[in-house]
């Protein structure tokens, strides 16, 4: 049997949450059953579908991995803008994080 690297419980674990909370990171992971525990992944599968992929129909698997690699580097990380980083892309969220970071209540 293959184990991931951390467990589901080490995110949910006090330990955890204090380094995050220690280096200003806002955990999005909430109890079981909260409703928005994975929202920002959530939010980017589902722009991911209707922005790309449920505009077509891909002849092959591989067609379909370019084009998400394509709008996801080309186009999502550098261009598209998101309320959750200030308006910013993830690329230039990323470019000037360390020099002027968001509040952590702005961060989703």
């Amino acid at each position: 049997m293959l184990r991931r690297p951390l467990e589901s419980a080490q995110y949910t674990s006090t330990q955890h949450a204090r380094l995050a909370k220690r280096h200003g990171v806002r955990l999005s992971l909430g109890r079981r059953g909260q409703c928005w525990d994975n929202a920002v992944a959530e939010s980017f599968f589902a722009t991911l579908k209707t922005e790309l992929l449920h505009r077509q129909a891909w002849s092959t698997r591989n067609a379909a991995r370019q084009a998400i690699f394509e709008y996801v580097e080309g186009w999502y990380n550098t261009r598209r803008r998101h309320s959750s980083l200030g308006y910013l892309s993830p690329a230039a969220y990323e470019a000037t994080a360390s020099i002027n970071p968001l509040p952590a209540s702005k961060v989703a």
